[in-house]
């Protein structure tokens, strides 16, 4: 007998444990259980600092990796086409059939790709940042280019020109303005402009005679008859949209306050 009270013997016990736990663990020799949990949790934290670090990476090199997809490639295929078309359309004076040719082959490959990427882009869901943005300025770039030389070598009416560009610059510019309150989808009557339009700037960039030449001002005629009513079309159809956006949001603040 040593006259310590067992409660006070264990306590001493406990304490000692305890001590000799803390060094092992400040040690790194801690019981094996004690040692792999420190361990885990070192590991653990670890990775999980690395692991936001490692997704942004990832999802950067997705993003990256994403832009050089088929789609996109044949929108940046109809950007180089632009200056090479009006290099081609102008080649000689702009007056000889052969330039005048591959300049429309120029041309048709600029057109027929337009067709593709964004069937493509939708199809396959590849739709990026910068297709929304390229492929619309690739679109006006080589049918503008085409209408401007066109006109600059007196072949069309400047004010044919002016109707066209106006129309597709003036509805890009009103889908930004009423993207707020939704999109404004593409109609039939849209594409059947689009390809009017691509006919007869094609018949006009060859140097056609005949009754040839007489076809392609009846094209021509139509195409500016489409560009100019789904061009009101598309402005009736900003206005509804717009005030069924304000109506919505009218009705949702109402329901909110009540």
């Amino acid at each position: 007998m040593t006259g310590v009270p067992a409660s006070a013997a264990g306590g001493s016990q406990a304490g000692a444990a305890g001590k000799a736990s803390a060094m092992g663990s400040a040690k790194g020799v801690g019981p094996k259980s004690g040692g792999a949990t420190a361990g885990g949790a070192d590991t653990g934290a670890e990775g999980g600092a690395k692991s936001p670090r490692g997704g942004k990476i990832a999802a950067a090199a997705v993003n990256q990796a994403s832009v050089w997809n088929i789609a996109n490639l044949l929108t940046m295929l109809r950007l180089v086409l632009v200056p090479a078309f009006v290099a081609l359309m102008l080649a000689d004076g702009g007056y000889d059939p052969a330039w005048r040719s591959l300049a429309w082959a120029a041309f048709a490959i600029a057109m027929i790709t337009d067709l593709f990427d964004g069937h493509l882009a939708r199809t396959y869901n590849l739709v990026t940042d910068f297709g929304k943005i390229a492929d619309p300025i690739a679109d006006k770039a080589i049918m503008g280019a085409a209408l401007i030389c066109l006109s600059a070598l007196g072949d069309l009416p400047w004010w044919v020109t002016a109707v066209i560009l106006g129309r597709e610059l003036g509805i890009t510019l009103l889908r930004f303005l009423v993207i707020r309150y939704g999109v404004i989808p593409a109609s039939r009557g849209g594409k059947l402009k689009t390809l009017t339009q691509g006919v007869a700037v094609g018949m006009y960039i060859l140097a056609l005679t005949g009754w040839l030449a007489t076809l392609r001002w009846w094209v021509m005629a139509a195409a500016v008859v489409l560009t100019v009513v789904t061009g009101l079309d598309y402005v009736r159809q900003a206005i509804v949209l717009r005030r069924q956006g304000i109506a919505e949001r009218k009705a949702a603040l109402e329901e909110t306050e009540a």
